[in-house]
């Protein structure tokens, strides 16, 4: 699919990733239906994209909350016409041990809102998006692609059990959608990123940092571009469907 002039949805583009890729497209054409539940965040990526003399607008939506998203994506096609790309990229992390031990006895546990919180936007967020734009775009009979963001992560990371299951579940959705949409011209795949180079990440400790690094075999972070141009390969191959590319720098060997 070409990037210039189609319309692309992503998701979590407040800040961070999202914004990156967001402005990524915009330098090439495409217009941009950019959601969150960050307006402060959106109203100054909708301004960078439009600085760039692309159409954006953006829509403030819980991609946890069915309601707002079937209303949010009716939006986007409403003022936009049509929905040919959806990418799947918020997420937030609340880490924790599953247990910690201490002289023999549990002092601390992963609490049930810890679990059900990262499932409710990592996971069924990327479910009720998928769904409304699928639904979208078999209607409109053009077809379209769906791009969802996983991690290295989902092979298993220790404090993460609730991060790690989500992105996990995010890579076998991907394939299963893969398989049922194609009949509808949806394609669908997945970008699975290691340590990448956003705010986040540069508030880190340097310490912290340091040993990050050192676990990639590339020795950098990497760059939200690198993440942004994996995208853009995604849309624009229109034989690419049912894969997770990881960008990690060989971190998951």
């Amino acid at each position: 699919m070409q990037i210039a002039e189609s319309v692309i949805a992503i998701t979590g583009a407040g800040q961070g990733l999202g914004r990156a890729m967001a402005v990524y497209l915009a330098e090439r054409g495409a217009q941009l239906a950019l959601l969150d539940v960050n307006e402060a965040g959106l109203e100054e990526s909708v301004a960078a994209c439009r600085a760039l003399g692309a159409e954006a607008r953006h829509y403030l939506v819980n991609v946890a909350d069915e309601s707002a998203v079937d209303r949010g994506f009716a939006d986007v096609v409403s003022d936009f016409g049509r929905l040919d790309v959806l990418v799947n990229n918020a997420g937030i992390m609340r880490d924790g041990m599953l247990l910690k031990v201490k002289d023999g006895k549990v002092a601390d546990r992963m609490s049930l809102a810890q679990w059900q919180s990262v499932i409710d936007v990592n996971l069924t967020g990327v479910f009720l998006c998928t769904r409304a734009a699928a639904a979208a775009m078999a209607e409109s009979g053009n077809g379209g692609v769906i791009v969802n963001i996983s991690s290295v992560s989902r092979a298993g990371n220790m404090g993460q059990t609730n991060y790690s299951a989500t992105k996990a579940g995010v890579a076998t959705m991907t394939v299963t959608w893969a398989r049922e949409l194609a009949r509808y011209g949806i394609r669908v795949a997945a970008i699975a990123p290691g340590f990448i180079g956003t705010d986040m990440v540069a508030q880190m400790r340097p310490e912290i940092l340091e040993n990050l690094v050192k676990q990639v075999p590339l020795r950098r972070i990497g760059e939200p571009d690198e993440i942004a141009s994996t995208l853009a390969y995604l849309i624009d191959n229109d034989y690419v469907t049912g894969r997770v590319i990881e960008v990690d720098g060989g971190a998951r060997m």
